[in-house]
């Protein structure tokens, strides 16, 4: 019996816990605790623990999680103890390097074939994967028992291949081109729209370097502005015209010193 569904920021933070008891593992450790977890991650140890409850195993208190139990549940709750074959649609440079990236393997993800229209690509290996004819598709999915598509292809193309992978029986989808795809509810989509990630980068980094406006000052030199106010004050003030000074009123004290004179 399936247990309850995993929430969507529990999914992202699984694999960044899996990384780190990987390295663990490689380094002999056999128990690690929730704080531990936490402090290495910058996240807070009761999030961790929320977080690792979705695999079923239970950390003993003042001692920790079994590093070893740890991972398998990890991977057997995110499907990555079971090889997934896939189909990648795009062999331009994107999917190029995606066929390249052998590390995928390691979490269940296995790119058998790539599929193009270009007649300069079909027909060759990349990677040691066929490139094989888009038109091809929805035979090569039902022979080779294939249900996962990588979508690599431009925008304007994409829904179309799309199209085709439905119609192929794949049903669910990765994809990196920059477009909403419309399709069945059964269908999962997981979209990558790696230029709004560039973009939020982009403008932090340009907060973050923000240069002052950049004026002449009196020597003819270019100065930030927050500068050349700290240097006026180094500059002689304008001196104003003295007034004289005007004599005190009388007090009624004095006025009753002169009368008695």
């Amino acid at each position: 019996m399936p247990g309850p569904p995993v929430p969507e920021p529990s999914l992202r933070r699984l694999p960044q816990y899996y990384h780190f008891l990987v390295d663990l593992q490689s380094r002999g450790v056999k128990v690690v605790s929730c704080s531990a977890i936490g402090v290495a991650l910058q996240l807070v140890p009761v999030q961790v623990r929320k977080d690792l409850q979705f695999t079923g195993i239970i950390g003993k208190p003042k001692v920790g999680y079994p590093v070893d139990a740890l991972v398998a549940a990890i991977e057997a709750l995110l499907g990555w103890n079971n090889a997934n074959a896939a189909f990648l649609v795009g062999a331009g440079n994107l999917g190029t390097a995606i066929l390249g990236y052998e590390r995928f393997s390691r979490f269940g993800l296995q790119v058998v074939a790539a599929f193009d229209n270009d007649p300069g690509k079909i027909g060759h290996l990349v990677h040691g994967k066929p490139v094989l004819s888009l038109a091809t598709l929805a035979e090569c999915a039902q022979r080779m028992n294939v249900h996962m598509g990588v979508i690599t292809t431009p925008s304007e193309v994409a829904q179309a291949v799309a199209d085709q992978m439905v119609k192929a029986d794949i049903q669910a989808i990765w994809n990196f081109a920059p477009v909403k795809l419309k399709v069945p509810a059964q269908v999962i989509v997981r979209n990558e729209d790696l230029y709004s990630s560039w973009a939020s980068l982009s403008c932090q980094l340009a907060r973050r370097l923000l240069v002052p406006i950049e004026v002449k000052n009196s020597v003819g030199h270019t100065a930030p502005e927050k500068e050349l106010r700290t240097d006026s004050r180094s500059l002689p003030r304008k001196q104003s015209r003295k007034l004289p000074r005007r004599k005190p009123s009388s007090t009624p004290a004095d006025l009753a010193t002169k009368d008695a004179n």
